[in-house]
């Protein structure tokens, strides 16, 4: 069976995993299964872009032990062929909220102390006005950017459910001034995308999925942004913590909880900006329980952010449906 056959075989798959970025297929063959992995041609991009997948996925494969094994690359057309790990999808028996099996947050440690291990050296290369090593400052005000500017391009398409919304015209005023306060730590490796659907089960071990997103910069932001993702209960979420500055380096988890604190913050107003975007999209044409369950997760992530505005949690779904009618009845 040949590369371009297994491609044609997941196009014509009814049955895929898709996120924001690829359409994921298993595809038998002879040797047995593989995931051919398709990007999505008309996907926004709403996420600090660095590297290709592939070229992150050999980087880290001398060191980290459960990540999908690259088989294949195409240019034209675009596609990536992975093995195919067999297992359960972390999201589908432990939904956001919920406490996750016991060895996960052990493996979620393991996994982010093995890449503060890549040397430099070994990285994929970096464009030349990224942040210097160390200069966690620069990083934050890099994803600080980004934001600003996923917000001003869609204001014009936005403004009145942002202003509905409580997103102020400027929403990162509030964290833009703390950037240089940052401890500076060692740059590493991030997978930048740790969430429960990028998660699978499998034998008491767990797989990290989803490698296109990896950035090159601060330790700190992984756990920020894998804490903002996970939503783990609280004493489940202090125990990842406590994992994490046990046995990292120092050096990558050194700095006050304020710097943790500012990540998250900026994660939450990204999230109210991009998924007030997103979830307006998918709104369109969605059924009832479909909808219900989108508006009912995008009043969370905007009450989340609220109070960084100095505004009350106080966005219900029927305000969320209101603002959005306009989008629902598309």
């Amino acid at each position: 069976m040949t590369w371009t056959t297994l491609y044609e075989r997941a196009l014509a798959s009814d049955e895929a995993a898709a996120g924001y970025y690829n359409r994921n297929v298993g595809v038998a063959t002879p040797d047995g299964r593989v995931n051919v992995r398709i990007p999505l041609a008309a996907a926004d991009v709403m996420d600090v872009r660095l590297w290709r997948e592939e070229d992150v996925l050999a980087c880290i494969g001398p060191y980290v032990g459960h990540a999908p094994e690259l088989r294949h690359v195409s240019e034209r057309p675009r596609f990536q062929v992975h093995h195919f790990i067999e297992g359960r999808v972390l999201d589908g028996f432990c939904p956001r909220g919920s406490a996750v099996p016991p060895h996960v947050p052990a493996d979620v440690v393991a996994l982010m102390d093995q890449l503060t291990r890549i040397p430099s050296e070994k990285t994929p290369p970096l464009p030349l006005d990224w942040p210097e090593p160390g200069d966690s400052p620069a990083f934050g005000r890099l994803l600080g950017d980004f934001t600003r500017r996923i917000h001003a391009e869609h204001l014009d398409a936005y403004g009145d459910v942002f202003a509905a919304f409580g997103v102020p015209t400027a929403p990162l005023a509030v964290v833009d001034p703390l950037w240089a306060g940052l401890e500076s730590r060692p740059f590493a490796v991030l997978h930048a995308d740790l969430h429960r659907k990028n998660m699978i089960v499998s034998d008491g071990a767990t797989w990290f999925l989803d490698w296109e997103l990896a950035l090159w910069g601060d330790p700190m932001y992984e756990i920020a942004i894998h804490f903002h993702k996970m939503d783990y209960p609280e004493g489940q979420r202090d125990e990842v913590l406590r994992l994490w500055q046990e046995r990292l380096p120092d050096r990558s988890t050194a700095g006050p909880r304020s710097d943790l604190d500012l990540y998250t913050a900026h994660e939450r107003i990204k999230s109210a900006i991009v998924d007030t975007i997103r979830y307006s999209k998918q709104l369109v044409g969605a059924a009832p329980p479909e909808r219900s369950f989108l508006i009912g997760r995008l009043a969370k992530k905007l009450n989340a952010a609220r109070p960084i505005w100095g505004a009350p949690p106080d966005m219900t779904p029927q305000r969320v449906a209101e603002a959005l009618a306009p989008w629902i009845e598309r």
